[in-house]
């Protein structure tokens, strides 16, 4: 018997688990055989706090503080490239990211294998970060255990049920708790369906990525992550390479998700027609879930039709960034305390937005 049982082991499993396990007796149930194997082990981890719908510009406004006192980040900055001719898709990027125009030249400063024959318009957002993932992960992991909390892997849930006592969950083991959150990612609707609770509605989404050496060996430590217009691609260093992405999102089901070939190559291709250096074959390819609810925003609290079954859902591309006050914000819920985000923030993300 616990007193709250999470079942997912990524990122948002094992922040409200750190979070709740100072309060209470927490289990965490990953059915893969290591924590932050399927989205959380497939982020691009970076952190800018205006990108997002406002309650997401919000939880991330409320996570730096945390991010700044464990020296988990590291200044990347964030660049946009475009031609003459996407002057306008230009302009949208400009408003909505928060991105200040620079010249194609400075651009070039930043990221040399640009090409000045394609680069025609820039801008520039310095407060950008690379986030230490997995350093995250494992002081959030080693807080559960320092509190007396548990972490399950190998544990695939095959069935749940609720009675007067509380939560019965079989995963292998059985498992008992008063409180069940679900932190399942992109299997979150599905285990909502197997507890008996009303699905909301979260759909995974595939994106796939390629590791590229190093174009023209320079060194790419110090360049920003930079994006072609609309997010058509994106591409972002990482220890001593290049991480490039077609950026899609195509709706899927819950799965260990792989690059698809033809997409991949038509965004190597997109990010090749920016850059003066050929694109060479990746070393390695893969892809992740990005789940998100109907309104892309995250989904935190206690389901309204049954209150013991708790949402910690819908982090699209935003579960790192957003981690340390969605973490916080659903243990105020769950014990709860009035939680320190604004009202309008903490509505916007409530379950029962998205029930008719």
């Amino acid at each position: 018997m616990t007193d709250i049982l999470i079942i997912g082991g990524g990122i948002a499993g094992l922040s409200a688990a750190a979070r709740l396990s100072a309060d209470a007796q927490v289990t965490v149930l990953e059915m893969e055989s290591a924590t932050g194997y399927h989205t959380s082990g497939r982020s691009a981890a970076l952190i800018a706090e205006n990108y997002g719908a406002p309650s997401v510009q919000a939880l991330n406004r409320a996570s730096m503080e945390y991010f700044q006192q464990g020296e988990y980040l590291t200044q990347r900055g964030l660049l946009v490239v475009a031609r003459e001719s996407e002057h306008e898709a230009f302009k949208a990027d400009v408003a909505n990211m928060g991105v200040h125009p620079i010249t194609p030249a400075e651009a070039i400063d930043f990221v040399p294998v640009l090409d000045p024959a394609k680069v025609g318009l820039a801008a520039y957002h310095a407060p950008a970060f690379d986030i230490d993932t997995d350093r995250l992960m494992q002081d959030f992991i080693r807080t559960i255990r320092a509190n007396g909390g548990h972490v399950i892997t190998d544990a695939v849930v095959t069935q749940i049920r609720q009675d007067a006592h509380g939560w019965h969950v079989t995963a292998g083991a059985e498992f008992t708790a008063k409180t069940l959150v679900n932190a399942a990612g992109a299997w979150a609707d599905l285990i909502a369906g197997i507890a008996g609770v009303t699905p909301l509605g979260i759909i995974p989404h595939r994106r796939s990525m390629a590791r590229l050496a190093a174009p023209g060996g320079h060194d790419t430590s110090r360049w920003p992550m930079f994006f072609g217009v609309n997010e058509s691609w994106y591409a972002k260093p990482d220890a001593g390479a290049l991480l490039v992405s077609p950026a899609e999102e195509i709706a899927t089901h819950p799965h260990d998700a792989y690059a698809d070939d033809m997409t991949l190559a038509e965004g190597l291709d997109r990010y090749g027609n920016m850059v003066s250096e050929p694109v060479k074959r990746p070393i390695a390819t893969w892809a992740g879930l990005r789940s998100f609810a109907p309104d892309r925003t995250l989904v935190l609290g206690r389901d309204p039709e049954v209150p013991e079954f708790v949402w910690c859902a819908g982090q699209g591309g935003y579960g790192f960034q957003t981690s340390p006050a969605a973490s916080t914000l659903l243990a105020d819920l769950i014990t709860g305390r009035t939680p320190s985000l604004d009202a309008a923030s903490v509505a916007a993300l409530r379950p029962d937005r998205l029930r008719p």
